[in-house]
């Protein structure tokens, strides 16, 4: 017989006091195996919103949520460890470029990534783009890809992090989101149960990330770094800027047509920068005495990108989709790009049909936006500032209503922020 019950536990987080180790293994031990009620771990992540979690409490509630599945054992790899997450954001295809791109400098990236909801798309979603490309890996041919070409991005297992995946799907509907210990349990009891030896964080901050806040966007990145080490995962984090797209390419197709010109040698200012940033973070926390920006200009990265799409059955030559319908947006009178609001221009990809509104929704491989000006530019009026692609003239109109004003044409020069915002890591 149980000693908890969760009416007690509760109370207790709602009158701000501290959790035991025991009350938080019972709590979520017990949901888990459906012995607490959706309403009552809803009251319980709701006090957790309002009065938070100490450092050892999260801790603790990160332990169980690891220890709710399997763990990913990478040590057979003859290869060092390195992941990175992003928290999301709009025309962020990093993940496509680095993975190879680190992979091609003598590590092991074990990318278990997600499908996009709402205006931020899905790493997954947009290598299903390509023909025959396959997320479900099992585990031996994970470690497989990993040692044989050196870097993987599948969907992640369901047995890693089960509590997390529950514990999600209850926040996103009951407003409860929006936690900072929540949000870093969640993304580090994944990536410490995929087995990494070093983790690098992209924190998006601004109008199109999730943290619109930079102290809040520090704070996150802080606790997931401490998370990171306390488990012995070498953890760094990297604030970048997410008011305006990354890139021109928001949308599954567009953004992997452009990830394959960043990778042979062309592509967007702002992909490359922030792709060897990371990479450069991802190498050394690897150990490895190799410059990732020789890996690129050499074509190394883009021959191990070709490979990680034909070990998980795509075809790296194939074309991508192409939408039926295009449309582009043009300026309304002459001046200066002030500012581009990725958050809108996210949005009217997912109109267009690129992005769901529930995790079942279907999504469009050639749908998306081209972003065809950077903040600064000078423009004259009738010149194009978007191309719209849809599959037909429904999602067309959904998208153009989503970007208008999307783009501010005013007199004076933008100063837009700097990409790298600020370097998080434990002294």
């Amino acid at each position: 017989m149980s000693t908890f019950a969760a009416v007690d536990i509760i109370r207790a987080k709602r009158d701000n006091e501290e959790l035991s180790n025991d009350a938080i293994q019972w709590v979520l031990d017990a949901y888990v195996a459906g012995q607490v009620a959706d309403e009552q771990m809803s009251a319980l992540l709701m006090a957790i919103v309002f009065r938070g979690l100490t450092p050892r409490e999260l801790s603790r509630w990160t332990d169980v949520m690891i220890a709710s599945g399997e763990r990913l054992d990478l040590s057979a790899l003859s290869r060092p460890t390195v992941d990175k997450h992003s928290t999301g954001g709009v025309g962020d295809k990093i993940s496509l470029i680095l993975a190879p791109l680190v992979a091609a400098c003598g590590a092991a990236v074990p990318q278990l990534s997600g499908r996009g909801l709402g205006h931020t798309g899905g790493t997954l979603d947009k290598l299903e783009a390509i023909p025959g490309w396959r997320a479900v890996l099992s585990n031996a041919e994970v470690l497989d890809q990993l040692e044989n070409v050196g870097a993987v991005i599948c969907a992640a297992g369901d047995g890693l992090a089960p509590a997390d995946r529950k514990l999600y799907a209850l926040r996103d509907v009951t407003g409860t989101v929006e936690s900072i210990p929540l949000i870093s349990a969640s993304i580090m009891s994944k990536k410490i149960a995929e087995g990494t030896g070093a983790l690098v964080l992209d924190v998006k901050v601004g109008r199109g990330a999730f943290m619109k806040d930079h102290a809040r966007a520090s704070e996150l990145a802080r606790t997931m770094v401490s998370l990171g080490e306390a488990h012995g995962v070498r953890t760094v984090a990297q604030l970048t800027a997410m008011d305006a797209p990354l890139g021109r390419a928001a949308g599954n197709g567009l953004e992997v047509t452009e990830s394959v010109d960043v990778l042979r040698g062309g592509g967007p200012s702002d992909i490359i920068e922030l792709t060897l940033a990371l990479a450069r973070e991802m190498v050394q926390l690897a150990g490895l005495h190799v410059d990732p920006a020789e890996k690129l200009a050499d074509g190394s990265a883009y021959e191990v990108y070709r490979q990680m799409i034909a070990a998980q059955g795509g075809d790296p030559d194939a074309v991508m989709p192409v939408a039926v319908q295009r449309e582009e947006i043009v300026a309304d009178r002459e001046g200066v790009v002030t500012s581009l609001d990725a958050f809108a221009i996210g949005v009217a990809a997912w109109k267009l049909g690129a992005g769901r509104a529930r995790k079942e929704d279907p999504v469009s491989p050639a749908a998306g936006v081209l972003t065809l000006v950077r903040e600064g530019d000078h423009v004259t009026k009738g010149q194009p500032l978007f191309e719209l692609h849809a599959d037909d003239t429904e999602h067309l109109a959904r998208g153009r209503d989503a970007i208008s004003g999307a783009a501010v044409v005013g007199d004076t020069t933008a100063s837009p922020l700097p990409l790298l915002l600020e370097r998080v890591a434990q002294n």
